[in-house]
């Protein structure tokens, strides 16, 4: 039996709030991967409890995900929703399943509420007629990579050590000749990478858009280039990860036209003018997101798991349970309380309300639990100071011009 940490599993109260519907549906296709990533946080992490669940959703677990989605949708009149098909690898057998899942959907829910779905791969069995099907579907298909040449892909291989990346080039290369179905690439960075190289070569796979995400890691277990410490104390002399991502804001903001759409940048930006966030990674908007597993599991998000083994799991299932009984959960209440979820430290901190304290994942420490500042706390604070120095600029030369 899982144990959970003091935060928020005792202390947090999660009735004490109203809380936020979920409008995104992570939905797991396949249990399994044909891939061996040397940093898998799920395949070679400290939870191995895909082990035990069906390697694929069978039929009538994607008609019961269905009608508890659209039992959700009709009790608080949402207009809108999104469905998201992982994995594992979600097109491990080919496109049928995903389809079978997005149309058991479609047709459960009201038909007055929109359903946009997205199926989120790495590239290698998305073959021209797999496209063909999706895209006639609806379906539109996210890229996972580490950048856009082979030397940075070196960490994503398969089982047998054969390097992934010649097949995702392909599938990359297929997704933009079909802007329509392009739903852009995942990238999680490496501080060892150059910057730019990095972001150029993103750019040649002409994505519509780029996440970069933070490598998954806590106050347990850091990050490479970020010593073990205790939660907020003794802040690093560099930010690796902070000065990276920054490089890669002014090759961004400086282009002279928009190329792409990077998340995280418009994310922190908006935030910093005063709109509300719509990303886990920075702001305290509410996490409106669940996931259901090959069993009809109902977890919270997957990066979870690299805190601990059973940090997802809420004893919950589709069969048995509502999704309004998995919003009083504590873990998924936790995301939707706000300020309340912070640190002290993030309280006090001049940026905290736009960092947000981080990815709630990267704010675990063993025993207490989420409630500190993000692992890569000072790598925030320098990208953000640095987002709102290079706006704070640009408002101010805005300014000459027009006298």
């Amino acid at each position: 039996m899982t144990t959970h940490p003091q935060w928020p599993h005792v202390v947090l109260d999660p009735t004490a709030h109203r809380p936020t519907p979920f409008r995104q549906f992570v939905l797991k296709v396949h249990g399994r991967c044909n891939l061996d990533c040397s940093y898998c946080y799920v395949y070679r992490g400290r939870d191995d409890g895909w082990r035990e669940r069906p390697p694929r959703t069978s039929e009538p677990t994607m008609r019961r995900t269905a009608a508890r989605i659209a039992e959700h949708v009709r009790e608080h009149g949402l207009d809108r929703i999104r469905v998201e098909l992982h994995g594992g690898e979600p097109l491990l057998t080919g496109p049928d399943p995903v389809l079978a899942y997005v149309r058991a959907v479609r047709e459960a829910v009201p038909a007055d509420c929109r359903v946009t779905a997205t199926v989120q791969t790495n590239g290698t069995r998305l073959t021209a007629a797999a496209l063909d099907r999706l895209a006639g579907a609806g379906v539109r298909v996210g890229l996972s990579l580490d950048g856009g040449r082979a030397a940075h892909n070196a960490r994503r291989v398969d089982h047998a050590g054969r390097p992934a990346w010649p097949a995702a080039r392909a599938a990359a290369r297929r997704l933009a000749a079909r802007p329509e179905t392009y739903a852009g690439i995942l990238c999680t960075i490496d501080p060892a990478t150059d910057p730019h190289d990095v972001y150029r070569s993103l750019l040649d796979l002409d994505p519509p858009g780029v996440d970069f995400l933070l490598p998954h890691a806590n106050w347990a277990h850091p990050p490479p280039g970020i010593p073990s410490r205790r939660p907020g104390r003794h802040r690093p002399a560099t930010t690796p990860y902070g000065d990276w991502l920054a490089a890669v804001f002014d090759a961004w903001w400086d282009a002279g036209r928009l190329r792409t759409r990077v998340r995280l940048f418009q994310e922190i930006a908006a935030l910093l003018l005063g709109a509300p966030s719509s990303a886990e990674a920075v702001g305290l908007s509410p996490m409106a997101a669940v996931v259901v597993e090959t069993d009809g599991g109902i977890e919270q998000v997957d990066s979870l798991r690299s805190a601990y083994a059973g940090a997802a799991e809420t004893g919950l299932d589709v069969f048995r349970h509502s999704f309004d009984r998995a919003l009083r959960h504590p873990g998924i209440a936790a995301r939707q309380v706000g300020e309340r979820a912070l640190a002290p430290e993030c309280l006090d901190c001049p940026v905290g309300r736009v960092c947000g304290g981080g990815n709630y994942v990267h704010r675990y420490a063993p025993g207490t639990g989420f409630r500190h500042p993000s692992v890569y706390c000072a790598d925030l604070e320098r990208l953000v100071r640095h987002i709102a120095g290079r706006l704070d600029r640009t408002a101010r030369e805005t300014t000459q011009d027009g006298t």
